[in-house]
């Protein structure tokens, strides 16, 4: 393979609602500030879908994630049936297609199984109403486009891209979705988790005043490499390792702190417009990403937030989002704290059979995102996720770009920048891309 860079400095120089329903169940508040709550009450959302006609849905990218949401689409409510498979990877249909029959019963044909990077096109041309999106974050914003110019209904995984320029398109595709009454729903599951919805409900009702800062992280063990085998072509070695590669996941920072900085994007009501930031790859084997990263975003208004990953064996792991107010604080998931560290309010989780909480949601976020789905197609009320999950993206890839630069970089910057991350073509062959890990400070490769 030869190798090929491309300028980061060159790119900065040219550059739902689903219906509220009442109150879910309260929470357990345990000061006097009650009195100073406004009235917002979040939505409850069913426990399963309601019954109509057969909704198929076409499966693209049958990994882990993929044969997952599957399985939550499945069980989401009746008549919902999987009609379709696509994989770039013959095994992963394989497995896929192996599982649904033996845990769900379902049987999907050969000729409903496609292979190949335009197999997307084939699902999306197939008898099916709705679009599972879950493949390699690259491909996702053509995805997207083709199966909303199809009038499909999509559920579309996180993130929405890895460069700007496909971020941009999944905002574009997003407004068509609107206008032809589509409805989209993100794999954004924390929106989709009632204990997360209660908490941002209390912050919206003023329980820990103004709010005023966030931290959020994502810190976890580092990822396998996938050794190259022999016989595998370039693109293939890539796709089976595709932990490691920037053009495939965004980095770290973008696709796994996008979980965190849509918390914050969302409890905020807004996103941040400048990012300065900072990374290192001290530890990988393989490709060409970071493996931690430590970024201060800041908002219009100068309130700030720090993110940071890192992916490093023998490290303290967490995963985390906390928002400080002017009267209190939150993990944004289920307690909120004033600054003498006493607990005010908690989310009350169902209880067991023993009568003990149960420490868990009554359904599955993973299957409430799809049941929310369903429920928006049956009903007629058209929700579209698409355009949230977009903005959280790219603020990730702001921070990231910040980190790889060594400048601040703002939201404009990410509006107008060009930049695209991969091989120009993507087929299974040689590949004109070497790994070259951004240096802070210079054009990588220089």
């Amino acid at each position: 393979m030869k190798s090929k860079s491309h300028s980061r400095r060159e790119f900065i120089g040219s550059i739902t609602a689903l219906g509220a329903l009442g109150a879910i169940g309260a929470g357990h508040l345990l000061s006097s500030c009650n009195s100073q709550r406004r009235e917002h009450k979040p939505p409850v959302f069913p426990d399963r879908a309601p019954d109509g006609p057969v909704l198929r849905a076409g499966l693209i990218g049958c990994g882990s994630r993929g044969t997952g949401a599957a399985f939550n689409y499945l069980d989401a409510g009746p008549n919902l049936q999987i009609t379709a498979l696509a994989d770039v990877l013959p095994e992963r249909i394989d497995n896929c297609r192996k599982a649904l029959q033996e845990q769900r019963d379902v049987v999907i044909p050969d000729e409903n199984c496609f292979l190949g990077f335009d197999a997307y096109k084939q699902v999306i041309e197939s008898d099916v109403d709705i679009i599972l999106e879950a493949s390699v974050s690259k491909f996702r914003p053509k995805h997207f486009e083709a199966a909303i110019q199809a009038r499909k209904h999509v559920f579309l995984e996180k993130p929405a891209g890895v460069d700007p320029v496909g971020v941009r398109s999944v905002m574009a595709s997003g407004k068509m979705a609107e206008s032809a009454g589509l409805s989209v729903v993100a794999g954004t599951q924390r929106r989709h988790q009632r204990d997360y919805i209660h908490t941002f409900s209390m912050i919206k009702n003023g329980l820990i005043g103004d709010l005023i800062s966030a931290n959020c992280h994502w810190h976890r063990m580092a990822q396998p490499v996938t050794p190259r085998q022999e016989g595998w072509c370039d693109m293939e070695a890539m796709i089976r390792n595709r932990a490691n590669w920037i053009w495939q996941t965004g980095d770290s920072i973008v696709n796994l702190l996008v979980h965190n900085l849509d918390v914050i994007c969302w409890f905020f009501e807004k996103h941040p417009v400048r990012a300065t930031g900072f990374g290192g790859r001290h530890r990988r084997q393989s490709g060409d990403m970071y493996d931690f990263f430590s970024v201060d975003f800041a908002f219009d208004d100068e309130r700030s937030v720090h993110g940071s990953t890192r992916e490093i064996d023998g490290c303290s792991n967490k995963v985390e989002e906390i928002i400080f107010g002017t009267e209190g604080y939150t993990n944004c998931q289920n307690k909120i704290f004033n600054y003498d560290g006493r607990l005010i309010w908690e989310y009350e989780y169902p209880l067991d059979e023993d009568g003990r909480p149960t420490e868990r949601v009554a359904v599955s976020p993973y299957e409430q995102e799809i049941i929310n789905l369903i429920n928006a197609i049956r009903t007629n009320n058209p929700v579209n996720e698409s355009h949230d999950l977009a903005v959280s993206s790219l603020v990730g890839i702001m921070g990231r770009e910040s980190a790889y630069t060594g400048l601040d970089i703002t939201w404009e910057d990410m509006m107008n920048s060009d930049l695209r991350l991969g091989p120009e073509e993507f087929q299974m062959g040689p590949v004109d891309y070497e790994p070259v890990t951004p240096v802070p400070g210079r054009d990588p490769g220089i």
